[in-house]
């Protein structure tokens, strides 16, 4: 079993691998950019003329971002207080945005804290057939 906080637990990620897994990787959190939240629908495309940091304060009053990098200009998506990802089912442990799934989730485990490796942890529930 991977311990999300210890690189050295994960494994390397090959295909097929999460079909059967806890979505570990979604009690990490999620840096996006604003193509992102336009993406996954909680920007719209008219806002964008609006100063990002306003964008950035409603999103955080919505609880949808937990923080904003003004440097780089990036979000970090809201956990709820499990570490899950907001947009993780609980029951499921599937993405309920998979389609408009930001870059940062698209791209895992490509990049990330450990490229090529994930935090692998079998799912009890065994939802592979």
């Amino acid at each position: 079993m991977a311990d999300i906080n210890r690189l050295e637990t994960w494994i390397k990620y090959k295909n097929g691998l999460c079909g059967d897994c806890m979505a570990s990787c979604c009690t990490m959190p999620v840096e996006v950019k604003l193509p992102d939240l336009v993406r996954i629908g909680v920007v719209d495309a008219f806002e964008l003329e609006e100063p990002i940091k306003n964008i950035a304060k409603r999103l955080e009053k919505q609880r949808v971002i937990q923080h904003f990098n003004f440097k780089n200009s990036l979000f970090t998506l809201a956990q709820r207080a499990n570490g899950d990802c907001l947009y993780l089912d609980a029951q499921t442990r599937r993405c309920t945005i998979y389609e408009r799934r930001p870059n940062t989730c698209r791209n895992h485990p490509k990049i990330g804290p450990k490229p090529g490796f994930c935090a692998y942890t079998r799912d009890s529930r065994s939802r592979a057939k």
